[in-house]
């Protein structure tokens, strides 16, 4: 297997990078707080910030500023599974969907963010690729978001939850 000479090692990468999206939410006390629901050294996971798509729909972070699992120390590799097990978990068992989606793709903030979606049966905008329109559709204003009441009903249910067992 070739190597980067170029690419910096993993544990050389920053904790936070100018210009990151990601980064700077980490940084904004204020902003975070609104939708933050848990978080360890290593990992935060948030609400989507409004406009929400769906209710339940979740972003797990990455604390350190890393492209994606390539970049992962091996503390960060051990735990990645587990973390986003339970936070799948908790995401379910808060909203009663059917599956949860998990997907990262990196381009719009090139800083590790999985979108954890939960997914709905009855629901067809939930349904794979659909939700992708949804979430462009509710960007453009087309579809109504998740009212911010019940992203607040939920952040407060998964922060207990997160707290007593889930992501403990």
């Amino acid at each position: 297997m070739a190597s980067n000479p170029d690419r910096a090692a993993s544990r050389d990468l920053p904790v936070c990078m100018e210009g990151c999206a990601i980064c700077a939410l980490h940084s904004d006390v204020d902003r975070l707080s609104e939708v933050e629901i848990w978080r360890n050294p290593l990992w935060l996971l948030r609400h989507h910030p409004d406009p929400s798509p769906l209710l339940g729909w979740c972003l797990l972070d990455a604390r350190r500023h890393i492209a994606g699992p390539i970049d992962f120390v091996d503390e960060e590799a051990r735990e990645w599974g587990k973390v986003v097990q339970k936070a799948s978990r908790l995401i379910q068992y808060l909203t009663g969907c059917d599956r949860v989606y998990a997907i990262a793709f990196g381009e719009g903030a090139r800083h590790l963010h999985l979108h954890l979606i939960p997914r709905f049966q009855e629901d067809q905008r939930s349904a794979a690729w659909s939700m992708a329109d949804l979430y462009r559709d509710v960007e453009a204003g087309r579809e109504l978001p998740v009212q911010i009441e019940n992203v607040q009903e939920f952040l407060v249910a998964a922060r207990l939850q997160a707290q007593n067992s889930f992501m403990t």
